[in-house]
């Protein structure tokens, strides 16, 4: 594995506590609409890594594990414990968003229009 440097707003080591327990690897199984099957279920991606040839290092991010926690707002999201957070690689986080942002919009019941008179 790569050597993990935090981000600047890792003051209490959370980031470092999240990607140790992921073993410095993306713990996508599926929500961001892959199957990642070549790997067991589990996105390949690992920290410091390369995704796909061309592309820069993979840079993992902590954050909720839950695919509804992403749509939280960031003081909500940042607030949570260490247990509810998973090691995201950036490509399957945004998918997992855009997944769970539509299901949220696909459920939600249709606004009325305001009437003018």
């Amino acid at each position: 594995m790569t050597e993990r440097t935090p981000p600047l707003g890792d003051t209490g080591g959370l980031w470092q506590a999240v990607l140790a327990a992921a073993a410095g690897r993306c713990q996508c199984r599926g929500t961001c609409g892959k199957e990642h099957d070549k790997d067991g279920g589990r996105c390949p991606a690992v920290h410091g890594g390369y995704a796909r040839h061309g592309t820069g290092p993979v840079h993992l991010l902590a954050a909720p594990a839950d695919p509804d926690g992403l749509l939280l707002p960031a003081h909500r999201a940042a607030a949570l414990p260490k247990r509810e957070l998973a090691a995201w690689c950036p490509a399957c986080h945004d998918a997992t968003r855009r997944r769970a942002r539509a299901a949220r919009q696909a459920t939600a019941p249709a606004a009325e229009p305001d009437a003018l008179f």
